[in-house]
């Protein structure tokens, strides 16, 4: 079930430095939000912290409110743990568990949390990479180490690994930056089947890219030398593209910097 998320006022720290400031914005259910901005700008680090995974890195810290539809995943009652599993992450590189079966790359997270029926397994297995487009390209292979496939089908085991927890958001850091142009449009092409079932946001650098697969874009932008990323407008991704409310969205996007 695809749920909400709504960020308000969220300022993220490392140690002392203040990283991300004050960040507002709503991602509606079974809809795709780009993150977009120059390197340093702040954006992964505000992708981490919608479930939590910023505050695994020592001294880093969030203060203000990532509200999952209604439910602050910050409060001192919620299970980071828990949060992981509702809000799956897919990263940057390809990271399947390499000498792990393609089938037990899928099924890992729920093997983790207890289960043991290899008929249930096999069907989630089944269901995640067909739900990523792997199955046709896989089902022969399944005792196979995931290691041995290619980057493309890799980052998709990665997306079916993901999903087979049924999360209700998928977070994706930069998930083509290390694939070829073949391998990006499948990634791209099932970022637009997947959100019929899941809200996604994504990082991009590929300014094509958001164009392409999302609804919504946020662009972020540097302050200053030392400064905190702060989000400079969020809006439609066609007006976005179009017709940026704000100069630095249009100098960044017509390629005037970053």
């Amino acid at each position: 079930m695809a749920k909400r998320i709504d960020v308000k006022d969220l300022n993220l720290f490392y140690g002392k430095f203040h990283a991300v400031d004050r960040v507002t914005l709503s991602v509606p259910p079974r809809n795709v939000t780009a993150f977009i901005g120059p390197s340093g700008c702040g954006k992964s680090t505000v992708l981490r912290s919608l479930n939590r995974m910023h505050e695994v890195i020592p001294g880093a810290r969030a203060e203000g409110e990532v509200l999952l539809d209604g439910e602050d995943i910050y409060a001192s009652a919620v299970d980071p743990v828990s949060v992981r599993r509702t809000i799956g992450m897919v990263f940057q590189r390809p990271n399947p568990f390499p000498t792990m079966s393609i089938r037990d790359n899928v099924v890992a997270g729920l093997k983790l949390a207890g289960m043991r029926d290899k008929k249930k397994l096999d069907e989630v297995a089944e269901r995640a990479l067909r739900g990523a487009n792997l199955w046709a390209e896989v089902k022969d292979r399944l005792n196979k180490p995931g290691g041995g496939l290619s980057g493309g089908q890799q980052q998709r085991l990665c997306i079916a690994r993901a999903i087979a927890v049924q999360p209700d958001v998928l977070l994706m850091d930069e998930p083509c930056s290390a694939l070829d142009p073949i391998s990006t449009l499948a990634i791209e092409d099932l970022i637009t089947e997947l959100k019929k079932d899941y809200t996604i946001v994504i990082v991009t650098h590929n300014m094509q890219q958001a164009a392409r697969v999302s609804d919504q874009t946020a662009f972020f932008n540097l302050l200053g030398v030392g400064q905190p990323g702060r989000l400079i407008e969020i809006d439609d991704t066609e007006k976005i593209f179009s017709n940026p409310s704000e100069k630095a969205t249009e100098d960044y996007i017509s390629g005037r910097f970053g």
